[in-house]
């Protein structure tokens, strides 16, 4: 069962589930304390590896402590994270490809490792003071309480009066100590604000050089089918009408199928242009909004759609075409790969994220890195939109994705 995460520092009515929560507190401290002897072996061991990795011996050394200090590290990230209800990560250096005596090289150059030492440290000495004391606060009335039972002399009893200022410390600094503790370990585990930024600029230059690509490419797309399409059906239109000028005298029934044909040939131009304008914005997008759009893609779809969407009138029109032409290539792949009898769309607007989820109850095993999926997922990205593949072996198969997605006015 998940912790709940801490909520307040200030103190609570004496109740029932004030009580359980402050005893939940304490077994979580007792937990950090009872960490400290793992935290200060590997801390050591982790110092003790780069001298000794002079004589080969540190190499050997470091492929036991390196992860058992991951593991470590990684149940206190779970914790301190469910405690104050976030998600703390980390992104060690890619190890993969080297051999026995690379790899703990590009371990001694991590940061991310060096942070996890860095915990070890904390945790064995800082840390173990902030978890021991809930811990003592309580056990030392409980222990009191147990003697003066037992032996019921005046001493014990004395004692046990003399130790309200504990349990009034215990209730009021428990909460505080376990928060203080667990915001330490977001410090030194998470990624530092530095490193958050560092990262947003690269996703930032990344998204913006693949949507630069993707503008492009569509860009020449656009060129293509007009001059594949409407360019050469107008070219011919205008030689068919150049013919039948001049044989409009000598030949009249030969000029009037030529203009026959020049008017087919325009409404066939005609259709191409708005094959291309469809590609570019559909109009029932931008007559009806992203539902009603989503709607009419559903209609064609050889197989039965359900659709159910929550959404406003309209979401910024950047939004829409992004995610409009998402769904449309989940449902491509749906009618192409998946062999399914149904398939379904549903899609809501929650605290300024968009967020549509596509499924069908086909074959599963979609491949998230294939070129469709990975194609929505460059456009998502644009918009620091996420997409998230669920296909099981078997079925179903349920895309997900997710638009960030202001609302102004």
């Amino acid at each position: 069962m998940p912790l709940q995460p801490i909520r307040s520092l200030r103190p609570a009515p004496v109740d029932g589930d004030a009580l359980v929560d402050r005893l939940r507190l304490t077994l979580v401290s007792l937990g950090y304390a009872l960490s400290m002897a793992p935290s200060l072996a590997l801390a050591i061991l982790s110092i003790l590896c780069v001298p000794l990795g002079l004589v080969a011996v540190g190499f050997a050394l470091a492929f036991a402590v390196v992860p058992a200090s991951a593991a470590l590290t990684a149940v206190h990230r779970k914790v301190s994270g469910d405690l104050l209800g976030v998600r703390i990560t980390t992104e060690y250096a890619d190890t993969a490809g080297t051999n026995l005596v690379t790899q703990p090289l590009g371990w001694l150059t991590d940061k991310a490792r060096w942070r996890d030492v860095g915990f070890l440290w904390f945790s064995a000495t800082g840390g173990f003071v902030m978890s021991v004391l809930p811990v003592a606060f309580l056990v030392t009335p409980v222990v009191h309480l147990v003697g003066a039972t037992l032996d019921g002399g005046v001493f014990w009893w004395l004692l046990v009066l003399l130790d309200g200022p504990l349990l009034v410390a215990w209730w009021c600094a428990t909460p505080a100590l376990v928060r203080g503790r667990a915001l330490a370990e977001r410090s030194i585990l998470g990624h530092s604000r530095i490193e958050q930024l560092e990262r947003r600029v690269e996703e930032v230059a990344a998204t913006r050089a693949e949507t630069l690509d993707h503008s492009a490419a569509e860009v020449r797309r656009i060129e293509r089918d007009l001059h594949d399409g409407a360019q050469a059906r107008i070219a011919a239109v205008g030689m068919n009408v150049g013919l039948a000028e001049k044989l409009i005298a000598t030949d009249p029934e030969g000029a009037a199928e030529l203009l026959r044909e020049a008017r087919e040939t325009t409404i066939s131009a005609l259709e191409d242009l708005r094959s291309v304008v469809r590609g570019i914005h559909p109009p029932a997008l931008a007559d009806r909004g992203l539902a009603g759009g989503i709607e009419a893609l559903a209609l064609p779809i050889p197989l039965p759609v359900t659709v159910s969407l929550d959404l406003p009138a309209r979401l910024p029109e950047p939004v829409e075409s992004a995610a409009y032409f998402a769904v449309a290539e989940c449902l491509a792949n749906t009618v192409k790969h998946a062999g399914a009898s149904r398939a379904w769309i549903s899609g809501t607007v929650r605290h300024d994220v968009l967020r549509l989820v596509v499924g069908d109850d086909g074959r599963g095993g979609a491949d998230p890195t294939g070129s469709g999926l990975t194609g929505i997922a460059r456009r998502l990205a644009a918009f620091d939109g996420t997409l998230d593949v669920a296909s099981p072996p078997g079925g179903p198969t349920v895309v997900t994705l997710e638009v960030p997605c202001p609302m102004t006015g």
